[in-house]
């Protein structure tokens, strides 16, 4: 009934279809606007975007002429939500392997890319979609190496092109699920991490053009053919060690991360694991690295803060599930943000795959555990920020997202009351400016099922 109404405020039902074309000028008015940076929510604001992108958010600020008028008395404006760390896209089940494309147990793991494999129909995107989640970092899993792939940048609108940044990132597994799949030890996982740097490193350092018949040599190797012609065996001409681990194709995948162009993304939990993350930024200066994760990362808290590395943390966790988080509390995230950690919330372990929108849940209760005495949260300002400019800042993207900023891509939401409150919900969800359907599966069971007569029966199909 909520959205319905709103609905009927907009003066027009959701999109069947969404396509960043039909972009307009919007100007919502009224509401109580969040901008994602960090600040307070602002009473009576408008939120103006034009062509896709942000124009002006806060008070003050000017109609333009000919603009859709939204009116958002009551209700609250914010940024789309952005999942800090998801599998979003990946999983529809995953006990069916045909629905499951997390991980592969190919000869392949560095020079994996998800953006393939990303299902922008899955019932979870629509879901997320339904809660306000308007983009999501989103990364593979493991399979037999610590190498998963590379993640990307979706957003969960319905025009069918979900990849807004490709090859985002390297993810890479330590800790205890790293050690079990190098060999048993986590010095078996960090002496493969670092002799895979340095392999990509021989293959940065001494790589020749590859022959193209076109004559086109580009400046990223993995746009290089893997066979410049049918006579030829190598496109990449480095000098590389006879004692090489890594295939070519996954130490050219590599060669971004070792020349800081792309982040390498790195989950670990234990302290002892963290520090040797730090270790490893000193190791590889060029290095842009992230954490997600990171229980125990409050134990180390001005370390991390001195490293400058960016921390996508799992928020409220508390009991130690495993040995590597004896040291869990909820208080972790405020402690890290206290100590000058960028910090920002993530849900790995957490059922990634389809409830990423559990992350404005827990700033919601961060924000309460900052009330409590001897505990640490965030101000609702930075709770909001974890959930939406935060996490693209930790991945180089905070220019472009997450934040109603001018010039930022148009990803807002306007909700039935405070989006840190587990009660509201999202009435209306724009992505790239373009009005977006909040229809999933589930409300469609529900309206199919609800209005039965009696003794009729449902129908098993309907398109």
């Amino acid at each position: 009934m909520i959205r319905r109404s709103l609905t009927v405020l907009l003066g027009a039902t959701a999109l069947a279809v969404a396509s960043p074309a039909a972009a307009q000028t919007i100007a919502v008015t009224g509401g109580t606007v969040g901008l994602g940076d960090g600040s307070a929510p602002i009473p009576g604001g408008t939120v103006v975007i034009r062509d896709g992108r942000v124009v002006a958010a806060g008070q003050g600020v000017a109609v333009p002429a000919g603009a859709q008028v939204i009116d958002a008395t009551g209700k609250w404006v914010t940024p789309g939500i952005i999942a800090g760390f998801s599998r979003l896209g990946l999983a529809d089940v995953d006990a069916v392997a045909a629905a499951n494309d997390q991980r592969s147990d190919g000869p392949f793991s560095a020079a994996l890319d998800v953006a393939p494999s990303i299902n922008p129909n899955g019932a979870p995107v629509a879901i997320n979609r339904a809660e306000g989640v308007t983009r999501a970092i989103v990364a593979p899993s493991t399979g037999k190496s610590i190498f998963a792939g590379q993640g990307a940048l979706i957003d969960t609108g319905a025009d069918g092109q979900p990849i807004t940044r490709g090859r985002l990132f390297q993810f890479v597994e330590l800790g205890e699920d790293g050690a079990e799949t190098a060999g048993g030890s986590r010095s078996a996982a960090h002496a493969l991490l670092r002799n895979a740097l340095r392999e990509a490193g021989q293959v940065a350092g001494g790589r020749a053009p590859a022959r193209d018949t076109s004559g086109r040599t580009g400046d990223d190797p993995r746009e290089d053919p893997v066979v410049a012609n049918p006579n030829e065996n190598r496109s990449y001409e480095a000098r590389r060690n006879q004692d090489v681990l890594l295939t070519r194709y996954d130490a050219v995948a590599l060669v971004p991360v070792v020349q800081g162009r792309q982040t390498l993304l790195i989950h670990a939990e234990r302290a002892a694991d963290l520090r040797q993350v730090i270790a490893l930024k000193r190791e590889f200066p060029r290095i842009r690295m992230a954490i997600v994760g990171a229980n125990e990362g409050w134990t180390i808290a001005p370390e991390l803060a001195a490293s400058g590395i960016p921390v996508i943390a799992s928020a409220l966790t508390s009991l130690p599930g495993t040995f590597e988080s004896v040291a869990s509390t909820m208080s972790n995230i405020g402690r890290l943000r206290a100590a000058g950690v960028k910090v920002s919330i993530g849900t790995i372990n957490d059922d990634e795959q389809r409830m990423a929108f559990r992350a404005r849940w827990y700033a919601g209760n961060l924000v309460g555990l900052s009330r409590l005495p001897g505990a640490a949260g965030l101000s609702w300002g930075e709770a909001l920020a974890a959930i939406t400019s935060r996490p693209a800042e930790a991945m180089g993207l905070g220019g472009e997202v997450g934040s109603l900023a001018p010039g930022r891509r148009g990803d807002m939401v306007i909700w039935s009351g405070d989006p840190l409150d587990n009660l509201s919900a999202a009435e209306a969800v724009f992505i790239d400016g373009v009005q977006q359907p909040l229809e999933t599966r589930q409300t469609k069971l529900r309206d199919r099922y609800r209005t039965l007569e009696r003794g009729a029966l449902p129908e098993a199909y309907r398109r």
